[in-house]
């Protein structure tokens, strides 16, 4: 079973969504033969890498609600991030760009080491309040997962990648995804957003009972040459 996966690195439900999707791994007799793959999604491409701001502001500016009707919602999302076990430091967060930090999980795509890259980039940003645009957050995060640090830095400097990222970002707009986080399993069903545990284990288990008891289709119309046991058909 494979699950694509179309998140942001500032999102807070794609973090979210992220865990409960694990959670609901975690019992899933199959969940060995479940693959997980995180495609590239950036909620604003226009994003400066520094702001004055503080994500408090800015989300009161975009929603046009005022800057304590802003902590209060982002008080309820840090409760929703605790009950999966995560950590969300708001008051001190650094709202970036990530497009880098995207085509650095492309690069680790590549070399293996997606999973890890993706699960400390979400940390670096909701966790340790790092600026995930900065070369250095990035590099040592990359060290940290197993990649050659000069290797990466090399890779952050030419542009590498940006195809890579693009194409997910296009491949988005054609299955229609409007917003974070996006699962698609098999090519086959949807689930948008972070949805509960529950949702997500339903949803394992019917796309494995599928596969599994998904009959051959015909192609052809007659039974044409065959063997069997007892004899091949003249």
């Amino acid at each position: 079973m494979k699950i694509e996966v179309w998140s942001d690195f500032v999102c807070p439900f794609c973090y979210i969504g992220k865990r409960r999707l694990e959670q609901a791994l975690e019992p899933f007799p199959h969940r060995e033969d479940v693959e997980i793959v995180f495609r590239s999604f950036e909620l604003d491409p226009n994003a400066p890498n520094e702001t004055p701001l503080t994500i408090h502001e800015i989300i009161a500016k975009k929603y046009g609600i005022t800057v304590e009707e802003a902590k209060r919602a982002n008080a309820d999302i840090g409760r929703q991030a605790e009950a999966v076990g995560l950590t969300f430091r708001f008051d001190t967060m650094k709202p970036t760009n990530t497009f880098d930090a995207h085509r650095l999980a492309q690069y680790a795509n590549e070399k293996g080491k997606l999973q890890d890259v993706v699960e400390r980039l979400f940390y670096a940003y909701f966790t340790e309040s790092k600026r995930i645009s900065d070369r250095t957050v990035l590099l040592d995060i990359a060290e940290a997962a197993g990649l050659d640090r000069t290797e990466a830095e090399e890779v952050l400097a030419s542009g590498r990648y940006t195809q890579e990222v693009r194409r997910d970002e296009e491949e988005a707009a054609a299955l229609g995804v409007r917003g974070v986080p996006f699962f698609v399993l098999n090519r086959k069903y949807a689930i948008s957003g972070a949805q509960p545990v529950e949702v997500f284990r339903r949803a394992l288990e019917k796309v494995w009972e599928e596969e599994q008891s998904r009959p051959l289709q015909p192609l052809s119309t007659d039974q044409g040459g065959t063997c069997t046991d007892e004899g091949c058909s003249i």
